[in-house]
Parts: structure tokens; sequence; C-alpha cells
């Protein structure tokens, strides 16, 4: 299959269909039910750190009301409010899940929308994860076809592939006819939106990319079940989504024919820091590096940090004005990792972002590009750290930073972070359990799942 065998558009949904075709693998419900934990426990824990931003969006909508859940608020809204604001909150800590090659975040878009749907739909299990693995299919697909490019471009591949994903989830999960599927998909392409100009110096809009997403993505999808229909090519036309967003080179391979035998959501990584994902091979090296080299801290002359391209501009600021700003930061993001041993939200919130030792250390920081090192990019997306002391240095090199499926968070690991994340939103650890547990068994007892998610 090409680029010439006919329209781009029929051509990409004709590759989701081989997918979609197939019995699920239990290595991929295992992989999607995984993908599902960590959304739950990152949207608990953004519920909680977006409290007063959440109670004044559902005053200023007033009698919002409907029967989508808005997690860790006790309350059901309606599917729109419920899209996006839990992918807001699912995204916000910087801990959801995403894809190397797309450099995107699926869940927060995908799962949202699902969820937001699955209120009114009473979709079985089964049906929620099909649609789960499908939008993570057509999102990064798609981002992965267009990248480098479409990041030089200036634009954030969450909120547009996160469009396209969000919209293929609902038309999956609810069996949407063909025509319906093309329709959902053109709509969702020219909904596509989201600028990365939103995760520099002051901004905390980040998050509103992938809620956007999610409600863009459902209102693509009620356009495709309400009978539109779309042109004859909304991706590859002259005046389409590629033209405008892909930059100069397209890998039809990736858009069309995907990884080969894997699904997209096999192929993840899952955050143990919570710091933009361009950050943690860096975060990793500068933690590994200064553990090993025994250099006290206050004997630290210099961290030289030497990664890829990409993880350089955006990601070398050291005037950090809040929490947003200082997970996009590298200097920062190594520095409170050096001294406080983690790179947890906790890092990158008070008391921490005022602690004197961390400012001092974060000035020490220099991020430079190191050519090989981008050579290597998409496949590795590595960094090396050097600390010299007054009297010796230490080097470490990081290719697989800990989450890629190189290098795995464990379902320990996954356990761990969903307990830590829920209690940090003051959910007890006995509940946390019961509602971990009926996740495993999404596939039998969802019903049993959404009702512990709308306590």
């Amino acid at each position: 299959m090409t680029k010439n065998d006919g329209y781009l558009t029929d051509l990409f949904l004709e590759g989701l269909e081989k997918k979609a075709e197939q019995a699920l693998p239990e290595e991929v419900v295992k992989e999607a039910k995984l993908s599902f934990i960590d959304y739950i426990a990152c949207a608990y824990l953004g519920q909680k750190i977006l409290k007063d931003k959440n109670e004044k969006t559902l005053a200023f909508l007033g009698n919002d009301s409907g029967n989508a859940i808005l997690i860790g608020t006790g309350k059901k809204v309606s599917s729109h409010t419920a899209a996006f604001m839990n992918g807001i909150n699912a995204h916000v800590a910087e801990l959801d899940d995403g894809h190397r090659y797309g450099m995107m975040h699926g869940g927060a878009p995908v799962i949202s929308v699902l969820l937001a749907v699955s209120g009114d739909k009473k979709v079985s299990g089964d049906k929620f994860i099909k649609g789960m693995v499908m939008g993570y299919e057509a999102a990064i697909r798609l981002a992965a076809a267009i990248q480098p490019g479409h990041k030089l471009k200036g634009c954030h591949a969450t909120g547009t592939c996160g469009t396209v994903g969000a919209a293929m989830a609902v038309a999956y999960m609810l069996d949407f006819t063909k025509e319906e599927k093309r329709a959902a998909l053109s709509a969702a392409l020219t909904d596509a939106a989201g600028l990365l100009e939103m995760i520099d110096n002051t901004s905390t809009l980040k998050p509103y990319n992938i809620g956007r997403a999610a409600v863009a993505g459902l209102d693509a999808a009620l356009a495709g079940i309400s009978g539109f229909s779309g042109p004859y090519d909304a991706m590859g036309g002259k005046r389409g989504f590629l033209q405008l967003y892909a930059g100069e080179k397209v890998n039809y391979e990736y858009l069309l024919e995907g990884f080969g035998d894997k699904y997209v959501i096999q192929m993840i990584y899952r955050k143990p820091y919570a710091a933009c994902r361009h950050c943690h091979a860096a975060i990793e090296a500068a933690m590994v590096c200064a553990k090993e080299s025994g250099i006290d801290i206050s004997d630290i002359k210099d961290i030289d940090i030497k990664t890829y391209g990409l993880a350089v501009g955006g990601h070398d600021h050291k005037e950090i004005s809040g929490t947003s700003s200082a997970k996009m930061s590298t200097p920062y993001s190594v520095a409170a990792a050096i001294v406080s041993g983690q790179a947890g939200f906790q890092q990158f919130e008070e008391p921490y972002l005022s602690d004197e030792r961390i400012a001092t250390l974060m000035d020490k920081v220099r991020v430079e590009e190191d050519p090989e090192l981008s050579k290597l990019v998409p496949d590795k997306r590595g960094a090396i750290a050097v600390i010299s002391g007054q009297d010796k240095e230490h080097t470490v090199r990081v290719d697989y930073p800990k989450g890629e499926p190189e290098n795995p968070v464990t379902e320990k690991e996954m356990h761990d972070k969903f307990i830590s994340l829920l209690g940090a939103a003051g959910i007890s650890e006995e509940k946390a359990e019961e509602m971990l547990e009926k996740v495993w068994k999404t596939d039998s007892e969802f019903d049993e799942l959404l009702k512990a998610l709308a306590e």
C-alpha cells in the first residue's frame, strides 16, 4: 500500500481496519488495561492539582449535567464537559503515557472521550478496550508519520493527532459504518489543532490542547454519526492535513501500515518522572551519574547534558516561572532530581521551586545537542550526563530512559504509581486497591468500574 494507490484518507482507514478486524491478543488487552490504570491515576491527581480551576469551570457552566463521569469529583456532567476536563486533568501532572516516534500522549485524549461517551451509551468493557486500542493506533500512526516536521512547525501532536485518535476511538467503540468513520476522520482532521507555543515561559495552557483534542474528537464523531460526508481526501488533498501540518517529509509506511505486527499501544512509554519526556533521559542519566560519582552536591562544578536536538530547544531554559515551566526545563529537572533523589510531581511544586539548592545547582547545568545522539532519533532518544567535581568527573549515558518498551515500567511499579497518585489525591489505599482490581477486570466488570470512578 502506497500513497499512489488512492486517496490517503481511505488508505489510512484501510490500514486501521486491518488491525480492527483481528481479535485483540491477550498481551494487547493487558497493555490497554495498564494504560487505563495510568490514565485513572493521572486524572485523579490532576483533579487535585487543578481543583480551584475545575471548581471555577463548573461554577461558570452552572447547571451542566449529564451521565458522564468527572473523575475525582463525585459529579456527573455532560459528555463535552467530561471530555474537556478529564483530558486536561489527565495531562497536567505530566505523568501520562506517550510514544517516542509520534512525540505525543495518547491516553489523555483517547480515554477521556471514551469515558465521556460511555456514560450514555452503556458500552461493554470489551468495546471500550477496542476503542482505546484503535484510538491509540490512529493518533500515533498519524503523528509518527509526520514527525519531526510537525513539531518543528510548532504543532503540538497531542492536540492535533490526539483529535484524530479521539474521534476514531469513539467510531470503533460504537461500531460506526465505514462511511461514518470516514466522515468522522475528515471532521477530526479539520478540527485538529494545538500550538507548541503553549508550553513556553509562563503559559499553563499545555493541558488545554489535550482537553480540546478530546472534545474536538467527540464533535468529529458526532459529525460522522450524523450523516455528514467529507471531501475526497481530507488527509492528503492539496489543502488537506498533511499539506498544512506535515513538514517536508511524510513516512507513509507508519501512516498506512503502522509498526508491523505490533499494535501501537504495545510500543508506548509510561512515565516515572513528572517532566516532559524530552527531559527524561537527562534526568535519569544525571541521577545515576550523581550517585555513582560520589561527588557531594556542594562540590559539583558543572553538569553537562548532551542530548538530541529536539530535546534542547524549548527545554534548556533556566528562568522558571512556575510548575509548568519547571516541567519543560531540563536544567531544573536535573537539578531537582539530583538534590531530592526523585523527579515526581512534588519536585515540580513548592517548596522545591523555591529551593536555593536547586536554583544554585541549576545554574551549573549546560544543555547542548550531541549530533550523534540526534542521528539516533526516533529509535533512541538518549542523553549523556557529565558531572564534574573539584578533582574528578563522571559520565553516564542513557539511551532508553525508564518507561520505554525497551526498559519498561513493571506491573509492580505501575501498581505502586497508581496507589501513590491516588493517595496524593486523597483516595485511601483500600479504595485504590479495589478500583485497581476492577480495572484489571474491565472486560467483565466495566459497569462496576464506572460506578467506582463516579464516587
